[in-house]
């Protein structure tokens, strides 16, 4: 169902709108965190290193293409803003014919790099084969994250977080159920768990194609919806490659900070992971807020409801910074408890490395709130100048603490790189939400309205 988001309490928007969002995606670090159970106590200590030391590839590939959809929807959203219902179809035809081109490049590059990039990563020996396994059908099934990502954003773009939902449920359980199958049932290794993923991908969107044709007769494409005007096609990959180059940039600073795990060894890896997991579960309704944020201020944005969206930074900042010092609290003195979740209590060298972890970055999530907060709401906007700058500035922060810090303070120089990375990203985006905030204040909607979506350098 969808919802204008446009006119109503911007508190309780956002909120009824984070909600299914933040449920889904609880569904989703559930399989994420059964998928680290079953193959830790399945395959081993390992194979669990093994598929750790995939993440910051995986994310480099798929953050390109999943920031890329997310960039494209809030177009959508902002025609949806402002009821061009014709502007919002060609909108889905353009960006349907980009994902597609996107998802064929990447396949092929990632699938024919996947060893050579784990060798330079200097994966370490013992794992090197099985993450080999593991990133292979991870990539050949690119397209279908792509599509099922592209899909569950467009239907937000139009207010509706509630049907995303029911898929990423269906999407999540039948992830766990396929593991066991490949995993248990037909006794592969890692890569089963990579196959139970991709197929539970397909199915979820396929429902999603069918209850979009069924149900939301506005999100249907048209033969007169398709255009080939490269006006259209510059205008959404203006907010959509910005959007897809932060989430590589920000992979590539995690990929360095991999690679002086790897050089610290499996054990590192594994707790770096097993610390991840909880992290990610955890710290997960902030991203998710940021999406919300975005679709909020890109229908408002639309709409040219610009009062409406100062209302809504100042409600979306309130939430998440006190639900950061919440979780903080919980992970500095509890880290190692729910450590003991995924790892057996005789690892107490990794139990030990994970408590560091929680100990050390867990006061800092203030910093990851703002982050969240700032950047989504700046490119709903169409601000796509401030978080690329923010995200390249966190790109030389990560870089800097894995090469240099790690260098001389081992695992503990690897943990310190994250809250020195939300620092500096915070940096760019603060000073343009002061100028935005500016802006927003000002009587002329059409000048803003340029500035804006021009993504001035002025505004950062």
């Amino acid at each position: 169902m969808s919802r204008d988001m446009t006119t109503g309490n911007p508190f309780k928007l956002i909120m009824f709108f984070t909600l299914p969002m933040l449920i889904g995606n609880v569904f989703q670090q559930l399989y994420s965190m059964a998928d680290t159970f079953i193959v830790s106590q399945t395959l081993g200590m390992d194979a669990l290193a093994a598929v750790g030391s995939t993440g910051s590839i995986v994310f480099l590939i798929l953050g390109m293409a999943i920031g890329l959809t997310a960039g494209l929807a809030v177009i959508t959203a902002q025609r949806f803003g402002r009821k061009d219902i014709k502007g919002l179809r060609q909108s889905l035809g353009a960006s349907l014919i980009i994902i597609c081109i996107a998802s064929v490049i990447l396949t092929i590059l990632a699938t024919a790099n996947t060893r050579n990039i784990l060798e330079w990563m200097q994966t370490p020996p013992q794992i090197i084969d099985e993450a080999y396994d593991y990133l292979v059908v991870i990539f050949m099934g690119i397209g279908a994250t792509v599509l099922f990502n592209f899909l569950s954003n467009i239907l937000r773009a139009i207010g509706d977080s509630r049907t995303p939902l029911i898929f990423l449920i269906v999407t999540s359980v039948l992830n766990i159920i396929l593991d066991y199958v490949f995993i248990l049932g037909f006794g592969m290794n890692v890569s089963g768990a990579a196959y139970a993923t991709i197929i539970s991908q397909i199915i979820a969107s396929l429902l999603c194609l069918i209850y979009i044709k069924k149900y939301v007769p506005i999100l249907r494409v048209h033969k007169s919806d398709w255009t080939f005007a490269w006006a259209e096609y510059k205008e959404h990959l203006r907010i959509g490659l910005p959007y897809g180059f932060q989430y590589s940039i920000i992979a590539v600073g995690s990929i360095a900070v991999q690679v002086m795990l790897n050089q610290l060894g499996a054990l590192s890896v594994a707790a770096y992971t097993a610390a991840q997991k909880i992290d990610q579960l955890l710290t997960m309704p902030l991203p998710t807020f940021g999406i919300a944020m975005s679709t909020y201020a890109a229908q408002n944005f639309g709409g040219e409801k610009f009062d409406r969206i100062k209302q809504g930074m100042r409600a979306g900042l309130k939430i998440t910074l006190s639900y950061s010092v919440f979780i903080g609290f919980i992970l500095f003195f509890n880290g190692r408890f729910l450590a003991s979740f995924f790892v057996s209590d005789n690892n107490t060298a990794v139990l030990e490395l994970t408590e560091q972890f929680f100990r050390i970055q867990s006061p800092f999530y203030v910093l990851l709130a703002l982050v969240f907060v700032l950047r989504h709401t700046l490119q709903g906007l169409g601000n796509s100048f401030a978080p690329t700058l923010a995200g390249i500035m966190e790109l030389i922060a990560r870089i800097f603490g894995a090469v240099i810090l790690a260098q001389y303070f081992g695992f503990n120089g690897a943990i310190i790189a994250n809250p020195l990375a939300w620092f500096s990203a915070i940096i760019p985006l603060s000073i343009s939400y002061i100028y935005t905030q500016r802006l927003l204040t000002k009587k002329d909607p059409s000048k803003l309205a340029m500035r804006l979506s021009l993504g001035s350098k002025n505004i950062m």
